[in-house]
């Protein structure tokens, strides 16, 4: 009795341990989906396709700084991009919604108001850079590609406390560099841990790419052009599709291509665990912009997560297997040494039955003669 009821003990603690390591396996796998679905910067495709029938498909580009490109071989991809929609048959109806994409620069630029002045991190983007990334805006507006008005500028919450001591500044006027601009608006940065860690530059603004270059009399034929991160959203047929462009038709140089939808699937978790010591080793020169850091951080702890998950799983999983296979075990004794003989009895006695009642029928036939 003593012995039974240790047994009873310790399958409760093994089942209770098994309970509560299966809840942590679901609170894992429930924050691994919190921070999957965190960045916008990674959601651009989903947002894009809403409800059509047709995937999409994010990609980035990141260059090194010494091999920058601008929009002449931005402009050039446009087209050879154009092209790989013909000929997979997607421009039945027109390109128009197949499509999207931005890009990016980063530099520092001096910033003054009539009330201070000060250095600030500055992102220059063209293309539907906003799209990608949806900053909150505290007031103002986006600009965009096909706005006329180049002299428009976003400006961070620290940098508007700055130089107007509020947020409201939209119309406002500011030198950068010494030349005029407006500020279009007001931007919250993003408030997720991944991008607070990851963002490192301070008191920061956004302009358009084309006053970048005007701001530092870059030409525009493509001389000392310095688009260092390219996004695009475009429909994919087939799985890979979109990587496959970008990496035929863009110049790439020492860069690299990533594929940003999916990427903290499951089974892209798993390929970053399984080469997690080379993650570090990036040789190429490549400075990424700190929303690709703050993927990055957040793929490393969706990871870590997903390993939690699976050494948390393995106790249950091994005592499910355990008691399977007892119940095969136990449920094979009991054909053989219950079920069986009775069925085995049954039909012996059905035999032994069939065989009387002939018999029985043998006999009574010959006292009738």
């Amino acid at each position: 009795m003593a012995k039974k009821r240790r047994m009873k003990l310790r399958l409760r603690l093994l089942l209770g341990l098994c309970l509560v390591l299966l809840l942590i396996v679901g609170a894992c796998l429930l924050r691994l989906y919190m921070l999957g679905t965190s960045l916008p910067s990674q959601q651009a495709a989903e947002r894009w396709q809403g409800g059509s029938e047709q995937h999409f498909s994010q990609i980035s580009c990141f260059l090194p700084g010494d091999g920058p490109v601008g929009k002449k071989e931005i402009y050039e991809f446009r087209t050879a991009m154009m092209e790989e929609f013909h000929t997979a048959a997607l421009d039945a109806e027109g390109t128009e919604g197949l499509w999207k994409d931005a890009w990016s620069g980063t530099g520092k630029v001096t910033v003054s108001s009539a009330r201070a002045s000060g250095e600030a991190a500055c992102i220059a983007v063209g293309g539907d850079f906003f799209a990608f990334h949806p900053l909150r805006l505290l007031s103002g507006s986006y600009f965009g590609e096909n706005d006329l008005m180049k002299d428009l500028v976003l400006l961070d919450e620290d940098l508007a406390w700055l130089l107007f001591g509020g947020t409201q500044l939209q119309g406002m006027s500011i030198e950068i560099n010494g030349q005029p601009f407006l500020v279009g608006g007001v931007i919250e940065r993003e408030q997720d841990s991944a991008s607070t860690l990851a963002y490192t530059a301070g008191q920061g603004l956004f302009m358009s790419y084309d006053a970048y270059l005007s701001l530092f009399g870059k030409d525009m034929e493509g001389e000392n052009d310095c688009v260092t991160c390219y996004e695009a959203v475009m429909a994919e047929p087939v799985r890979g599709f979109a990587a496959r462009v970008a990496k035929e038709h863009f110049p790439l140089g020492r860069g690299e291509v990533l594929t940003n939808t999916g990427r903290f699937g499951v089974d892209r978790l798993l390929q970053l665990l399984r080469h997690i010591d080379g993650r570090s080793i990036q040789s190429m020169g490549i400075l990424y912009p700190y929303w690709e850091n703050a993927a990055r951080v957040t793929e490393d702890r969706c990871a870590r997560l997903l390993l939690y998950a699976g050494l948390a799983l393995l106790l249950p999983l091994i005592t499910a297997v355990y008691w399977l296979l007892r119940l095969l075990v136990d449920g094979k004794r009991a054909l053989e040494e219950e079920l069986w003989p009775r069925v085995r009895d049954r039909a012996e006695e059905s035999v032994r039955k069939r065989q009387r009642r002939r018999w029985e029928k043998k006999q009574g036939a010959h006292e009738r003669r």
